[in-house]
């Protein structure tokens, strides 16, 4: 419990996290280092290590908490929109407020360096994406269910489509033309497959 007006102190684990979803979100996960982490956060390598005892657990760590706020948003999709079209509008919202801070779809920007990645952290980032392709599949059809979007997608298929999209429409927005291209790219993906 806290005092009227005071904050919870956030824990050394939680502020590494942070810092690490900062900095894989813009260089990657192989642009840093324990000592990058540990000297922002103004502790020693030694405490990040007694938190997470290596750069995997910390990665591991780090999409796993990702992968519970996603799917946290999309679960308060799923209650408060009730129609197809504008839950996906919601989804691409995601996306597009990850790329207005100046960061990538951190599950995104790890599945770059994919193959450098430890076994974990492979598997991690599977997971987020086969649960955004289903959650994905299943608004589309529900869609197309209630006659709101068109019955001529396979909703497995369509569901890659927009996942596939957005994830390569971010890349691309970083280097041209930022939010507003990769907002215009989106909703013409969208207006494509599904309408």
């Amino acid at each position: 419990m806290t005092l009227s007006g005071s904050h919870p102190k956030v824990s050394t684990a939680e502020r590494a996290l942070d810092v690490t979803e900062r900095v894989v979100q813009v260089r990657g996960y192989n642009g840093f280092s324990y000592a990058d982490v540990a000297s922002e956060l103004g502790i020693t390598k030694a405490s990040l290590h007694y938190h997470f005892p290596g750069k995997a657990e910390l990665g591991e760590a780090l999409i796993a908490r990702y992968s519970a706020r996603f799917t946290d948003a999309l679960e308060r999709i799923d209650r408060d929109i009730p129609d197809a079209r504008p839950k996906l509008d919601a989804y691409v919202g995601l996306y597009s407020a990850v790329l207005r801070g100046d960061r990538m779809c951190l599950c995104g920007i790890l599945a770059a360096e994919y193959e450098t990645l430890p076994n974990g952290m492979r598997d991690a980032i599977t997971q987020f994406f086969e649960h955004n392709e289903a959650w994905l599949a299943h608004v589309i059809a529900h869609g197309q269910t209630q006659g709101s979007l068109s019955t001529g997608a396979n909703p497995a298929a369509a569901s890659r489509m927009i996942l596939d999209g957005l994830e390569g429409a971010m890349l691309i927005a970083r280097t041209r033309g930022g939010l507003p291209r990769f907002q215009s790219s989106a909703g013409q993906l969208l207006d494509t497959l599904i309408i």
